[in-house]
């Protein structure tokens, strides 16, 4: 249960190449736009006007602040992490590393809450907001078709939509973007790129159109007062920060492609950091903006907060591009999230804890496309027929649970392998990465007890599958078992 994989052996099977590798094809601005495009959702045009009207009010900007801080500490891990062990599998196989195979396991099922179920979340607020597009120009889609059994889907003009079969939508979204996957990491990246230029346009749109338009006495008083427990004030804008904390999930999936970057050692840190800097400082600015065009408090239930600040500019016309540059941001959310769950059962399938179906990588494209196909299923399944509020909590805990390990795989490793080579050094030691395991288990405590119990049983799931299959399919078990055999003779 706690054999290790050497960080020399990691770097060999990193370092071959020739029929069942990954091609390195991933340049550093390709990794930064792959980080952007996980990290910018529609949780910028939604989560910005709930935590101003309910939390932080204008200072909305300083929650922001701190929860880029708090993300940052699990990032700087990450990036020490990516540099010294450039290789597919992220946090999984940063745990093989440092705490030995069980716990790398646990930490690689516990990625299928964040990455697959994540696009499973993801494409049904695409399907909703697609719905709300079509709908604005008299287009619509059998209800039976576009809504799962147990939703009712409610559109900007109070239209219901109940009483459906499967979410079609959805599931064309991710069956679209799995076949893109298997067509190439580089062609993925292309079209990645394309759709972060997109809705980044959009954003810096927002932000110079409506800069003009700022009315400055929606910023008096720029802190609220206090008038309860995050309700204003300080701890307000602390709330507020875990509010607008999970905007920034999704800078970890960069490190899944570390096996496909031209210069991991390099490039790898540059992706992380540099994704996170540049949608803090959009954030910032967006949300300075968005308060500055109509009274926090306006916000107070609105669903659009973005459209409804854009509504005083009288640019009516980009009202569609908002919904145009959120559909953007959700499907380069998805396109990144389905890479990285495949590439983790690459790694694991790799390491014989999967079996070798996960491993196979095609003959032309070099992608691994029978784990691609199989997530277009699992993926497709979620999001065809589950809730969308039973979906997101389960993403949220997943992921939190990846930082605090990776950030406990940081001292491990600095104490067992203090002189290895660190491309890139986790500032600070041990502050930092303590600091990432105090706010990451903050804020996972603060998640619905549902949420944990869920966590439980998906784990208890897990535990199940390794000591049935992995752990006696282990090659580096099963390796280590036959060097103390021959030892022995």
């Amino acid at each position: 249960m706690f054999h290790k994989k050497s960080i020399e052996q990691l770097l060999f099977e990193a370092g071959q190449s020739g029929e069942g590798t990954l091609k390195r094809s991933l340049s550093s601005w390709n990794l930064v736009a792959l980080g952007i495009g996980a990290i910018i959702g529609a949780g910028l045009f939604s989560l910005t006007g709930i935590a101003a009207a309910e939390n932080a009010g204008p200072a909305v900007t300083i929650s922001f602040v701190l929860a880029a801080v708090a993300c940052a500490f699990a990032g700087l891990c990450y990036a020490e992490f990516a540099s010294m062990i450039p290789v597919a599998g992220s946090a999984y196989t940063y745990s093989y590393a440092t705490m030995g195979e069980f716990m790398a396991w646990i930490i690689g099922w516990d990625l299928v809450l964040e990455y697959a179920l994540g696009a499973a979340t993801v494409s049904v607020s695409w399907s909703r907001y697609l719905l709300e597009l079509l709908h604005k120009y008299n287009i619509h889609l059998p209800h039976q078709l576009i809504v799962s059994p147990w939703e009712t889907v409610k559109l900007g003009d109070g239209t219901l939509i109940e009483g459906g079969v499967i979410n079609l939508p959805a599931i064309f979204i991710v069956c679209l973007l799995s076949l893109v996957l298997i067509r190439g990491t580089k062609e993925s990246a292309t079209m990645n790129n394309l759709l972060v230029i997109l809705k980044v346009a959009v954003v810096l749109i927002f932000i110079a159109l409506g800069w003009s338009h700022i009315n400055e006495a929606n910023y008096t008083p720029y802190i609220p007062e206090n008038v309860g427990p995050g309700q204003f004030g300080w701890s307000g804008i602390s709330r507020g920060a875990a509010v607008v904390f999970f905007a920034f999930i999704g800078f970890d999936a960069v490190s899944t492609a570390a096996q496909e970057a031209k210069n991991p050692q390099k490039g790898m840190p540059i992706g992380i950091l540099g994704s996170l800097v540049v949608c803090t400082i959009l954030y910032v600015l967006f949300a300075h903006v968005m308060t500055g065009l109509v009274n926090y408090k306006d916000f107070a239930g609105d669903a659009k907060p973005a459209a409804t600040a854009f509504a005083v500019t009288g640019y009516g016309f980009l009202q569609d591009a908002l919904i145009v540059a959120i559909l953007a941001g959700y499907t380069s959310v998805i396109l990144v999230m389905l890479m990285g769950q495949s590439r983790v059962f690459y790694t694991m399938s790799k390491d014989g804890l999967l079996p070798k179906f996960f491993s196979k990588v095609h003959p032309k494209f070099s992608t691994p496309f029978k784990t691609n196909l199989f997530f277009m299923v699992f993926v497709s399944l979620f999001a065809g027929f589950v809730p969308v509020s039973d979906l997101g909590h389960m993403v949220s805990i997943g992921t939190l649970l990846a930082f605090v390990l990776v950030c406990i795989g940081v001292l491990v490793m600095r104490k067992s392998l203090p002189d290895a080579v660190r491309p890139f050094r986790t500032p600070l030691v041990p502050f930092v990465p303590i600091m990432g395991i105090l706010v990451c288990v903050y804020l996972m405590a603060s998640l619905p007890g549902e949420s944990w119990i869920r966590l439980v049983i998906w784990m208890a799931l897990g535990v199940i599958i390794y000591f049935g299959y992995g752990r006696y399919n282990s090659k580096v078990r099963n390796l280590n078992e036959a060097e103390k055999l021959a030892n022995k003779n």
